[in-house]
């Protein structure tokens, strides 16, 4: 047996102390002293689910039996090794493959779980690898038992842009098996003998020459030599090592999965977007487009086509069409000829956002001071203007490659076949949207056809954009070289003359009518195909009306007319009869009917809405035509001949045949284009709402402490009671520094009561002296607590630092302000990874605190470090009905503006994690080019002096860090701090002037000091390019710049280079006195009404006058009582408001829960009234609905109101209510959807489709994952009334709901969040662990590992899956979850610590018993 198993068999599992010889009961959470000789916990219980648990052992077994066959090929290859061994000069290997120093650094970096292993001293605990003397023994290997025994992992938070944080967590399980048993006698004698043999063979043989003169060893090695004459072997020896260890080199994608490269950003499209010298942005948007190439033509085609989609929103005069199509261009220009992005252009271009003109002065003749001509500006663009621009240049480069292709069609088509199509040649040119170029692709495939796979055949590649024929082509070709085709043509006008009438283009052509009757013309043409007349005029009306569906001027005059006279108009299903109730989001749109387009585009959400409805097939969305029948009648009188005969109304007959068939198919293709597009621009709509509020979020200066300039850093005490209650619970408290420090925390106990603790604030604020107090927290309690220590600053008259007040000149001081902190960003931030890593030793209600603070610092930077998790927070009620990444690409813009009008400290990114997550969002870079940037710096030694050593400086050996476009874009928003004491520092670095303009900025520097060009030489020659702005900030000269006239000089510019200065010049003017000034609003207080929602999660569309709620008593007086709602608010009901004949105390008791409507409600002191009057009860809440007259189907919703009450009446279903505030009236699914926004462990109690007799509860286990409990009622009073016994899985019993709640569900769920919060848990599939786990094997293929994942599957449920070897598969054992425990195998376990210490003695006991049976079953 070898010395591994040996050691495994001697292994036992590390306990708590208090764990050797307890046990917990199940049901009751208590533990009891019996224990079982496997070491888990003994349980009487067996459930039939279990049946399969020997199956799951018999499968772990597998995972260590090793066929003999394969033993012996290992053997053989094993004494091949050794035999290559012996031919080296240099000592084995540690590893077999080994990846290069960058790669290492590059996976260190990306995948902050794997840590690159270092050469530590061994402990004293460490054995050996065995020599040459134990050949007979296999080599030692960690394997299951010391890696997935050790708990080795080394968990690092992620930090993308700075330096990595590499801070290890302690496991109980460190060196379970390889390190827990010193050495014995015999292993030290061994191991001395090992290291005597295993000396390194590349010193040499060492002879031992004491007392051996020099001419012994001159004589010596005479005789024997020095071993130089073997050199050459040794050095074939090294070169054939070197050769194999090149082609052993392992790449990153040799290691890991393609998806983990892409997400960390480490594909080989991602190295390229890091190495090209254009702005990240424009590198991931022009993808699809690189290959394509806009013709000069093409580019003001381009600004033409996006002025005509921007001017009639503008609303400018009309005067300045031109101006604005100028303009335009010229942004175009900056962005696709000069490469720069939105930010440059905004700062640095917005002369040419402007239109400017010179008007006369009125005033001068009364005011000879005055100037005779005045400057009138009018703004054209505006920055969100800019990124539309950019987003419609993407749409256009699409709309140009799909035209492209069109042409090339037409072109092969035309030199193959000698096609000549007038249509295709006027209207491919003029087609200005996708819907047209499509219409366009349709004809061409239908009406050539044929001809297109003669041209595929030929091999002319047009047959990518082409159409396979099917069926329904191939009739239309046989109708086209039929006889058919001519009573086609008897119709008497083409398609396209037809659709030219409808829409008044040209003079108005009528049809022909032919000399036949339409049936004595078929009869003549009967041939092979169509061999009656019926058969020929059947063929005939389809091909005409494919003809009609297929031209594309006539989609063109449907489609103008469905713009403009469309109705959208909801019509539910089956399903959302019964599903789309009045507490339903979608009833506000079940029952719309008649929506303009102008309505919807008012309203974008509500058609959005309409649309996610129809996916869930809840509800038809119908396009119809207000003027159906006149648009009908009008079609066929452009069709219809002027004839007036019995001929003529046969063939009309035949003609309103025809436009039948043709309208269906139109009617069908054109609504579904039109509501496609009307969806794209109510997203578009609602994104563009997104990005305001969310830059309104962003726009919010740190919060300003009296008396200091806006942008400096307050300090902040933060507190917050989580979900407690703050007068039992404790109330956890931060402090934080202005650099983001947190020297101090802890907690308090009731402030309201407890003088002891009050004295300790109040201790606390004197010694810290805060700028503000910021409170925030997850329960309207958090309200109780805010009036407490509000009331203890005013008590103890806590008082704020002094400041200067400028009205009295004089130092003062105020009461310590208390500000309500928003907290949605502290939420995400609390449990995450990132916060793990930065604060490891802190409780999660801490780290919370602590963000509160940070926020209060700065807003913008705790948005920033969220990433793609900002898509997260609630921008807008109705963003769940967009596409994430559209949602997060425009809410990156916001960020990306704010950022950039900010600017970024580029040192203090460099040693600041927090900063360092606004680098992607500076123009030109992004998350590639920033992690870029950073590693550049710290090769040039981690400083940055000045913004062209970013660009390198080969005098002082830096090398470049960004190429020339890209530091073009960024060099303005990436400011260093100006140093007196440094002669190189340049003051211009520390503005936002960019270094193209440095030479304009000294001049006006110059001149506001009044320096000719002798004495500028003479300054510059001696100090330097930026002496003379130096001088001008030594002197404190700088409001000399207001002086100056800088219209003139703007003027100067452009007349004589041509360039416009005139903003740029303001902008030099401003950071001459202020560099970087704080550009951003005050620090916004929270209304009420956000406060009572972010408190208590309800807004008012969830909670409002008139609704009924449940309400639990808390206190009943005489003339009142005193109720609590499920929100946690409080509530008052008059006696009056009960009854006005009898006392309160006959209808209420404390503890009672009852059904109350709301009167009143004041969302600013979290308190409301009620009453339980019948008659209001009876009168039940209606959600008022915003639509105008006839747009909602009363008769419908009335008769479906009528149909459900039949229903139940015919099935005996009757609608049961339970007086509990968690009971609603879902079912399973409403249930989840109401739970979906929901944090996890949430609870609804709610009817049973089984009966009256059973209840069911669903909760979340966690996001997407709820499990439904079915709960048998007992010794019921009456058929409605809740069972006294309620039973679950028909072994766990509770007395009444909230014990069930609480001891079962609740019960669950913190075991579930233990689960979920333990270090071994990995988020995401069973697929995406295993994965996970065969990856790090590969990359680690001496290690083992196991780890936790949920089963989405089977809620309740999580897998334990683990791995032994390389060779060796993925073993997954089911965990479930039971009240205060986990079940596994049949046993079950009160902690994860427990749990993972069962696992691993059940894993032992599999080895040895495979062992014991020589590696066989």
């Amino acid at each position: 047996m070898s010395g591994t198993m040996r050691d495994l068999i001697d292994a036992e599992a590390d306990l708590d102390d208090e764990e050797d010889d307890e046990s917990f009961d199940e049901e009751t959470g208590e533990t009891r002293r019996r224990r079982t000789t496997d070491g888990a916990i003994d349980d009487s219980s067996e459930e039939d689910e279990d049946d399969d648990d020997e199956e799951e052992a018999r499968r772990i077994r597998e995972g260590f039996i090793v066929d003999e066959d394969e033993e012996d090929e290992g053997e053989d290859s094993e004494e091949r090794e050794r035999r290559k061994k012996k031919k080296r000069r240099r000592a084995e290997r540690e590893e077999e493959e080994q990846l290069d120093e960058e790669d290492l650094d590059l996976i260190g970096e990306a995948i902050p779980e794997w840590e690159r292993k270092t050469q530590t001293q061994p402990t004293k605990f460490k054995r050996l690898k065995r020599g040459h003397r134990d050949e007979d023994q296999a080599p030692r290997r960690r394997d299951l038992a010391e890696e997935i025994f050790s708990d080795e992992d080394e968990e690092v938070g992620e930090r993308p842009y700075g330096r990595p944080n590499h801070r290890g967590q302690a496991d109980e399980f460190d060196d379970f098996i390889e390190d827990d048993y010193p050495e014995d006698d015999e292993e030290r004698i061994r191991r001395k003998m090992d290291e005597e043999v295993a000396r390194p063979r590349d010193k040499g043989l060492t002879a031992d020459t004491t007392g051996l003169d020099k001419d012994a060893l001159d004589d010596m090695e005479a005789i024997f030599g020095n071993g130089e004459e073997y050199d050459w072997a040794l050095q074939m020896e090294e070169e054939e090592e070197d050769r194999e260890r090149e082609v052993q080199n392992i790449e990153l994608k040799d290691v890991f999965e393609p998806s983990q490269l892409a997400e960390k950003l480490l594909t080989d499209e991602d190295n390229e977007i890091r190495a090209n010298d254009e702005p990240e942005r424009f590198q991931l948007d022009r993808k699809p487009f690189k290959n394509l190439m806009i013709s000069a033509e093409q580019f003001k085609e381009e600004a033409r086509w996006i002025t005509n989609l921007m001017w009639p929103k503008k609303q400018l005069n009309s005067d300045l069409h031109g101006p604005f199509n100028k303009a335009i261009g010229k942004v175009l220009e900056f962005f696709v000829i000069d490469g720069v992005e939105v930010p440059y252009v905004f700062q640095h271009r917005r002369d040419y956002l402007i239109y400017a003109k010179k008007v006369r002065n009125q005033s001068s003749h009364d005011d000879p001071d005055a100037p005779e001509y005045t400057v009138d500006a009018e703004k054209l663009l505006t920055q969100d203007d800019l990124w539309r621009i950019l987003d419609l240049d993407i749409k256009f480069r699409s709309l140009v490659e799909k035209r492209n292709a069109l042409e090339k069609s037409f072109d092969n088509l035309k030199v193959a076949a000698g096609v000549q199509d007038e249509i295709l040649e006027d209207m491919i040119r003029q087609a200005a949207t996708m819907e047209e170029l499509q219409d366009l692709q349709d004809y061409l495939n239908f009406q050539y056809s044929a001809q297109l796979k003669d041209v595929a055949a030929m091999g002319n590649g047009a047959s990518r954009d082409i159409k396979r024929p099917g069926a329904k082509t191939a009739l239309f070709e046989r109708i086209r070289k039929s006889k058919t085709y001519k009573f086609v043509r008897a119709f008497g006008i083409s398609p396209d003359r037809l659709a030219q009438n409808a829409l008044r283009e040209g003079k108005k052509i009528s049809s022909d009518d032919d000399a036949r009757l339409p049936m004595d013309l078929a009869d003549s043409m009967t041939d092979d195909d169509f061999q009656t007349g019926d058969e020929v005029i059947t063929a005939a009306r389809l091909m005409y009306a494919e003809e009609l569906f297929d031209s594309p001027r006539m989609r063109k005059h449907f489609r103008i007319n469905y713009y403009q006279m469309g109705w959208v108009s909801c019509e539910r299903t089956e399903k959302g009869l019964r599903k789309i109730d009045e507490s339903h989001p979608y009833y506000e749109i079940k029952y719309l009917i008649k929506q303009t387009i102008s309505d919807l585009a008012q309203r974008p959400e509500i058609f959005l809405k309409m649309m996610k409805a129809e996916e869930e097939g809840l509800v038809e969305v119908r396009l119809s035509l207000e003027n159906e029948r006149e648009f009908r009648r009008q079609l066929y009188s452009e069709f219809a001949s002027d004839n007036f005969s019995d001929l003529a109304d046969a063939w009309n007959s035949e003609r309103q045949k025809v436009l039948d068939l043709a309208f269906t198919k139109l009617e069908k293709i054109i609504s579904k284009g039109v509501k496609d597009s009307l969806r794209t621009a109510c997203q578009e709509e609602l994104l563009k709402t997104c990005r305001e509020e969310y830059f309104k979020r962003l726009d919010q200066a740190p919060l300003k402490p009296k008396g200091m300039i806006l942008g400096t850093m307050p300090r902040v005490l933060t507190l917050s009671n989580g979900m407690g209650d703050p007068k039992r619970d404790g109330v956890c408290w931060t402090w934080v520094e202005e650099d983001g420090r947190v020297p101090e925390h802890g907690q308090f106990k009731d402030l309201a009561r407890d003088e002891s603790q009050r004295e300790a604030f109040a201790a606390l604020i004197q010694r810290r002296n805060p700028d503000v107090i910021g409170i925030s927290g997850f329960s309207a309690e958090t309200n109780r607590l805010i009036k407490d220590v509000e009331s203890l600053i005013q008590e103890k008259r806590l008082m704020g630092p002094e400041y200067d007040d400028p009205e009295t000149n004089e130092y003062r001081s105020d009461l310590l302000e208390v500000i309500v902190v928003n907290d949605e960003v502290a939420r995400l931030y609390k449990d995450s990874p990132r916060a793990v890593a930065d604060h490891p030793s802190m409780n999660s209600l801490t780290r919370y605190c602590i963000a509160l603070a940070r926020y209060l610092q700065n807003p913008m930077k705790e948005y920033a470090a969220l990433g793609k998790d900002v898509t997260s927070l609630l921008i807008h009620p109705y963003q769940q009905y967009l596409p994430q990444e559209k949602l997060y690409k425009h809410l990156e813009t916001a960020m990306v503006d704010m950022v950039n009008l900010c600017g970024v400290d580029i040192n203090d990114a460099m040693h600041d994690s927090y900063t360092a997550h606004l680098l992607p969002y500076v123009a030109g870079l992004g998350p590639r080019k920033a992690t870029l940037l950073v590693k550049g710096i710290n090769l040039n030694g981690g400083v940055v002096t000045s913004r062209d050593e970013l660009v390198g400086d080969p005098e002082r050996h830096k090398v470049p860090v960004l190429g020339p476009r890209v530091w073009n874009n960024c060099a303005s928003f990436l400011f260093i701090e100006y140093d007196t004491s440094n002669p190189d520092s340049d003051p211009l670095d520390n503005t936002r002037v960019h270094p193209e303009d440095y030479e304009l900025a000294r001049k006006v520097a110059a001149d506001a000091l009044g320096l000719d060009e002798e004495d500028v030489k003479a300054e510059t020659d001696e100090n330097g390019a930026g002496a003379i702005v130096r001088k001008l900030f030594k002197e404190d000269e700088q409001e000399k710049v207001n002086e100056l006239i800088l219209e003139e000089y703007a003027e100067q510019l452009e007349r004589e280079f041509q360039q416009r200065k005139r903003a740029t010049l303001e902008t030099i003017r401003a950071e001459l006195q202020v560099p970087y000034e704080e550009l951003r609003k005050n620090f916004a207080a929270l209304p009420s009404d956000q406060i009572f929602t972010m408190f208590t999660g309800e807004t008012r569309e969830s909670l409002c006058e008139g609704m009924i709620v449940a309400v639990n008593v808390r206190v009943v007086k005489d003339d009142f009582a005193i109720v609590k709602l499920d929100c946690g608010i409080e509530g008052r009901i008059e006696s009056h408001e009960v009854s006005h004949r009898h006392s309160i105390k006959e209808f209420l008791h404390v503890g009672q829960t009852i059904q109350a409507k709301l009167i009143e409600l004041n969302r600013k002191d979290f308190v409301a009234k009620l009453t339980m009057r019948e008659e209001e009860l009876r009168r039940p809440y209606r959600k008022r609905m915003d639509h105008n007259h006839g747009q909602w189907d009363y008769r419908l919703e009335d008769m479906d109101r009528e149909e459900l009450r039949e229903k139940d009446k015919t099935t005996g279903r009757t609608q049961r209510v339970i007086k509990h505030p968690l009971f609603k009236p879902f079912n399973s699914t409403q249930a989840e959807e109401y739970l979906g926004g929901q944090p996890s462990g949430e609870v609804v109690v709610r009817p049973s489709s089984k009966g009256n007799d059973h209840l069911a509860i669903t909760w979340k286990v966690a996001d997407g994952v709820y499990q439904h409990v079915d709960v048998l009622e007992l010794q019921k009073e009456n058929e409605f009334a809740v069972g006294k016994i309620l039973r679950v899985g028909g072994k766990y019993n509770y007395s009444d709901l909230d014990e069930l709640i609480v001891d079962h569900v609740k019960a669950m769920a913190k075991k579930v969040d233990e689960l979920m919060q333990h270090e071994k848990f990995q988020k995401g599939s069973r697929a995406d662990l295993e994965r996970w786990l065969t990856t790090y094997i590969d990359a680690n293929p001496n290690r083992s590992t196991y780890a936790f994942c949920i089963d989405s599957k089977k809620p309740g449920y999580f897998y334990l899956c683990f791995k032994t070897s390389r060779a060796s598969q993925v073993i997954a054992l089911p965990v479930r979850v039971v009240p205060h425990g986990y079940e596994m195998l049949r046993s079950q376990y009160p902690d994860m610590l427990a749990l993972c210490n069962g696992f691993k003695l059940h894993i032992q006991k599999e080895m040895t018993r495979v062992a014991q049976r020589g590696g066989r079953m």
